[in-house]
């Protein structure tokens, strides 16, 4: 199978959308990025930064394997940053011409007889609806869609009290906050972000967890990066896998006193780091259970600013009723405090859908508890025609969304992959084990963390583009380089005759 004359729907323009859409590009297909929001970036565009958003990752690890962060940057780029740099990827490799921006993908309907996906998009805009036929479609969306905000009883009465209840990505201005008593709910990453940024304007800032985590420090001891402990093979292998391998098995099996003591070393300092005794924010459990269902970055001044009584943390807590109170918005929590709350910032997760996609399709998806039945975190069992991109919460996001579309164009070209029952096989077994190694907190079946190299070979073993055992030895110790992988796509050109001809256009940078 050639790419000539063949056409791919991407639903999404982030790094999943934007890495399958260069790809597929310079291979050939006719491709149209769609996005609802009026820039690329996914959740990092400008209608959905909140403040103080940063990444996780340091930037040489958050970055394309061609397109490296620019040189200016910090350790750790703020969201602007990072959307600029996807702007800047666009320019680079000539994606404007395939974007459709400010367009919302209203259905995808496939031919039972021709298995071509009819794309119905709507401009929001002029709400110009449009419909185009695709060969393949690609829903590259990501698995932080939709924000959720919890249906709080009273919310009427709140909101008309003058009270405002948002989730954290719809909060863009600090001057929203300021000499506002503010309530943010959750304790991830995006929580303690925007807590720490408002708290610096606004009257009061109280976070609502339920549950306290473990997190880690930018740099462990004030010394060494977060980079060097949990974005290597060496950590992958801290943890148990449910087909451990190499020197892996052995940390978790006869060498498990290493493993133990070295997670205990990263507890000990994480803990008198961030001050979690005198704070009184111990997670349960031990410091493996960073990995539960995501790995968390400490956000820089956060904890500081909770034993200054900056912050205030109720720990254990839950909002069960939003209301008025003489006349101002309250929060009434299930221990029966009644909390000031002129804003209520909700960081409480995403909802994880492709609403386009007919009920049919989707049923054929998901499984009876609504989680995501894809092989590789890919493809769907019975499905023709449709991947995504993008699948898999990874501490390593650009590098897996592009290992997902290496092998997705693999597969559209021909590829082969096991057989059927194989597959479901593979993807009931893998998820079943998710299920457990998370405590339930699999996110419908896309929680691949800490496992995220791991994820990478699997997809680039079985399209035979990984990279060698020299590079992979390196990765135990340093963080992976994504320059490293730069060779497969040139590779998987080589070996379906792919000339320079059908690349997208590129300018220096």
């Amino acid at each position: 199978m050639t790419a000539r004359g063949r056409s791919v729907a991407v639903v999404g323009a982030g790094i999943a959308g934007l890495c399958s859409a260069k790809l597929l590009s310079e291979f050939g297909f006719d491709v149209h990025i769609y996005d609802r929001t009026p820039d690329v970036g996914g959740v990092w565009s400008v209608t959905r930064r909140y403040p103080g958003v940063t990444t996780q990752n340091n930037k040489g690890t958050y970055a394309f394997s061609d397109f490296p962060m620019p040189d200016e940057y910090p350790e750790w780029p703020t969201g602007e940053q990072v959307q600029r740099y996807l702007e800047g990827y666009v320019e680079h490799f000539g994606l404007r011409r395939l974007l459709r921006l400010n367009t919302e993908v209203v259905s995808a309907d496939q031919d039972p007889v021709s298995e071509r996906w009819r794309v119905t998009s709507r401009h929001l805009d002029s709400h110009e609806l449009t419909v185009g036929e695709y060969d393949f479609l690609v829903v590259a969306n990501g698995i932080f869609c939709d924000p959720f905000v919890p249906p709080y009883e009273g919310k009427g009465e709140y909101e008309a009290a003058g009270g405002r209840l948002c989730a954290a990505s719809d909060f863009h201005d600090l001057a929203d906050a300021e000499a506002r008593d503010v309530l943010v709910v959750g304790y991830g990453k995006s929580s303690c972000d925007v807590a720490e940024a408002l708290s610096e304007v606004a009257a009061s800032t109280t976070v609502v967890a339920r549950e306290v985590t473990w997190k880690m420090p930018r740099k462990l001891a004030n010394v060494l990066n977060y980079k060097y402990i949990l974005l290597t093979r060496l950590s992958e292998g801290l943890f148990e896998h449910v087909e451990q391998r190499g020197f892996g098995r052995f940390l978790v099996g006869r060498g498990k006193f290493v493993r133990n003591g070295l997670l205990g070393v990263v507890e000990r300092v994480a803990r008198r780091q961030l001050r979690l005794d005198r704070t009184g924010l111990v997670p349960e459990g031990s410091f493996e259970r960073i990995v539960r269902h995501a790995v968390s970055l400490a956000t820089e001044g956060f904890y500081e600013k909770v034993e200054a009584g900056t912050i205030s943390v109720r720990r254990g807590r839950s909002i069960v009723v939003l209301r008025e109170k003489d006349g101002r918005p309250v929060a009434e929590l299930d221990d029966g405090t009644v909390l000031p709350a002129d804003v209520v910032v909700c960081a409480t997760g995403f909802v994880q859908r492709v609403p386009f996609l007919s009920a049919e399709v989707q049923a054929r998806l998901f499984d009876d508890d609504g989680n995501f039945l894809l092989y590789r975190q890919i493809l769907p069992d019975d499905v023709a025609n449709l991947y995504f991109v993008g699948y898999g919460s990874s501490l390593f996001s650009p590098l897996s969304a592009e290992a997902a579309a290496l092998w997705s164009v693999n597969h559209m070209l021909g590829g082969d992959i096991p057989p059927m029952e194989e597959r479901r096989e593979f993807v009931r077994s893998r998820l079943d084990w998710m299920i457990e190694r998370t405590e339930g907190k699999q996110a419908r079946g896309t929680n691949i963390i800490p496992f995220s190299l791991r994820h990478v070979d699997e997809l680039l073993d079985e399209i035979d583009l990984n990279v060698g055992p020299g590079t992979r030895l390196l990765q135990w110790l340093l963080p992976a380089r994504p320059s490293s992988y730069r060779h497969a796509a040139q590779e998987l050109k080589r070996r379906h005759s792919v000339s320079g001809k059908n690349e997208v256009v590129s300018a220096e940078r």
